[in-house]
């Protein structure tokens, strides 16, 4: 049953790309997304009472390609069709000429299924570079100069990095003489920790790219805010692109568990999340100030991965989802802003509340649930994250958890105020009412994943995780003092920041400071690796 997931989409791709009717090609769409949104839940289930496997062809053994279906895997398949399932719902009367806008869409969520569900070395290769070759076309889709220039430059970096996880995985496939993960697994159990080093940097090094972690993560917010690109593609290279990352790495962490490199990851998430607050700061671009927030929560969520104890992985997982959910959310209601204000600059954005009254309540739960609020998802996820830590790590979390409410405090400017004259003439402003669907659905999501967070973390990790009172009672004072002071400091937001700007600009890299800082950050694993072990 696994081969369909990946094949259905691609299946589906072609038949909207051959279809010559515009309105059979739009109840198509809807009706293909809901079906495989439907069909992973049910594989979510399956996986609850055994892992799922699939050999594809007539290989038996490691030698064949094997697709595996644990509730991991599983739970990001989940996500992914939900959140391809909003962006339908999203962009249905978006495309006029939709035949190629949906054959990519489609096609770039079988390459993700099929990186979810693939445990073959080099299939993960060929997705990945799938998956990235597709984003480029789509971040160019509408065909100017500047979308071009900036699909070209993602695409050429991430050939780049994928060129490091490939010589990672030949030396690897050196080794162990397979491509199948656990066969590989076993292998290198066995082997001596030296030899592991260089397979574990490289492959290590592509991983840190795609997860956005410092210094490899300029070249994504960059573009994810270019200007004509489709908003929703922006969506989903924060709920899924940099997640894929982060999946990347849980399961190469099981790969080379003889290298305990916790401290090092741990130390890179801290600084990925500071530098990704500084950064978000300094932007005037809402497109902007939200990828460079993206990068943040992905620090924050590489932290918790590499703690000790269930809680704080179950909640590093579970504020994949709630930030995937509530990060979408802003991305889809703010391309709605800047089609009625015409601007990105938050400077001249004011009164969304009283222009566009849904969508500026929406904006409020997505940050409500992004800066961790109570009765929103992200509250029960960074509850759990930082329920056993010790108190320099929480004193750690809990300041990046300030500087994202900084972040929020001024993106929320866009909502008071009162609208200039240019968008007080459009009264009343028409609203396409399949986005407002999928921003109020994405609302309630974010709502629903705290008011049901402990029985959601059970249904979705097994794990009877409650929320004391009294932590709940700790967190929610912790939460209104950061609020209290996110607001004080920003009656003074003028201090520090042009030396805060000088910084970001040092670390903002273009393509030869991308490419660079991987060899360096290469060098730096091979180096520490060598030094711990």
């Amino acid at each position: 049953m696994l081969t369909y997931f990946v094949i259905a989409p691609i299946f589906i791709a072609v038949l909207l790309y051959l279809i010559p009717f515009f309105k059979a090609r739009k109840a198509l769409v809807i009706l293909a997304q809901g079906a495989l949104f439907l069909a992973a839940c049910y594989l979510f289930f399956r996986t609850r009472e055994t892992e799922i496997v699939t050999i594809v062809g007539e290989y038996s053994g490691f030698l064949g390609i094997i697709l595996r279906a644990d509730q991991l895997a599983a739970m990001f398949v989940g996500l992914t069709t939900l959140m391809f399932l909003i962006i339908t719902v999203y962009s249905f009367n978006e495309q006029k000429d939709s035949r190629l806008f949906w054959f990519l869409l489609f096609i770039w969520e079988g390459a993700f299924i099929g990186l979810f569900l693939t445990r073959d070395l080099f299939n993960i290769f060929v997705l990945a570079e799938v998956s990235s070759a597709v984003a480029a076309v789509l971040l160019m889709y509408k065909r100017t100069n500047r979308s071009s220039y900036h699909g070209i430059i993602f695409l050429m970096v991430n050939v780049i990095v994928m060129q490091f996880y490939l010589l990672g995985v030949g030396y690897l496939y050196m080794l162990t003489g397979a491509l199948d993960m656990e066969y590989s697994h076993m292998i290198v159990s066995t082997l001596d920790r030296s030899r592991l080093i260089l397979p574990f940097a490289l492959i290590m090094t592509a991983i840190a790219a795609k997860s956005s972690m410092l210094p490899l993560f300029t070249f994504l917010p960059k573009v994810q805010s270019i200007p004509r690109a489709p908003v929703s593609v922006a969506a989903l290279f924060s709920a899924l692109q940099v997640k894929s990352g982060l999946y990347l790495f849980l399961r190469f962490r099981h790969l080379f568990e003889a290298i305990d490199m916790t401290g090092i990851f741990l130390a890179l998430g801290i600084l990925t999340a500071v530098v990704g607050v500084a950064f978000a700061l300094t932007q005037t671009d809402v497109k902007r100030i939200l990828a460079y927030s993206t990068v943040a929560q992905a620090g924050l969520i590489m932290v918790g991965l590499n703690l000790e104890g269930v809680y704080a992985y179950v909640g590093s997982m579970y504020h994949i989802i709630s930030h995937a959910i509530s990060k979408s959310l802003l991305f889809l209601a703010t391309g709605m802003v800047i089609r009625v204000y015409n601007t990105r600059d938050i400077g001249e954005i004011r009164g969304v509340l009283r222009s566009l009254p849904v969508v500026g309540v929406c904006i409020v739960f997505g940050i409500l649930s992004i800066t961790g609020a109570p009765l929103f998802g992200g509250n029960i996820s960074k509850y759990f994250m930082m329920a056993e830590v010790n108190l320099p790590l929480f004193i750690t979390m809990s300041f990046i958890n300030l500087g994202t409410i900084l972040v929020f405090i001024k993106f929320a400017r866009i909502l008071f105020g009162t609208p200039s004259e240019e968008v007080a003439q459009q009264q009343p402003i028409q609203v396409d009412k399949f986005k407002q669907t999928a921003i109020v659905i994405l609302s309630a999501l974010c709502l629903a994943g705290g008011v049901f967070g402990p029985g959601l973390v059970r249904l979705l990790f097994g794990v009877d995780a409650t929320v004391s009172l009294g932590g709940f009672v700790e967190k929610l004072i912790i939460l209104l003092v950061s609020w209290a002071v996110g607001l004080l400091l920003t009656k003074y937001r003028h201090l520090g920041r042009g030396g805060l700007q000088r910084v970001t600009n040092r670390l903002d890299f273009g393509f030869r400071g991308i490419t660079v800082s991987m060899g360096a950050f290469l060098v730096l694993m091979l180096v520490l690796v060598g030094v711990l072990m």
